[in-house]
């Protein structure tokens, strides 16, 4: 927890560029597999959980680093990336309504941008953020 609260940008930016790269990723392995063995076109449980494991660690960052940004727009828009995030996979999962898979890609790269924008510009230096803007 303390890695988090000290690097929570970096974290999230790193927790993002990952989830980008599974999202980028999952195409290829289904092609892969699909042309090894006929039997299957859903993906393998464990790679599927690992969505969530970017989605809770994702959620923790964008937490703290909400903490200590000093501009209110960094906040509001990494809630907002994080929230489009969620249900963009919760959909997935549930298939709510239909979506191209490329929707994925937007609040992912929103995220990355994000995180990397609060921790050049937007950091406080105090418990408490009095600078907003």
């Amino acid at each position: 927890m303390i890695l988090l609260k000290q690097n929570s940008d970096k974290i999230g930016a790193l927790s993002s560029t990952l989830c980008l790269i599974h999202c980028v990723a999952t195409p290829f392995i289904f092609i892969a597999q699909s042309s090894s063995i006929t039997c299957c076109n859903t993906a393998p449980s464990w790679w599927s959980f690992i969505d969530y494991v970017f989605l809770v660690i994702s959620f923790f960052a964008v937490y703290r680093s909400t903490q200590t940004t000093s501009k209110n727009w960094i906040k509001s828009s990494l809630w907002i990336s994080w929230s489009l995030l969620f249900i963009i996979i919760i959909n997935e999962k549930m298939k709510w309504f239909s979506l191209e898979d490329y929707f994925i890609y937007f609040p992912a790269l929103a995220l990355i941008i994000l995180h990397l924008y609060n921790r050049k510009y937007c950091k406080c230096n105090t418990t408490k953020c009095c600078v907003n803007e």
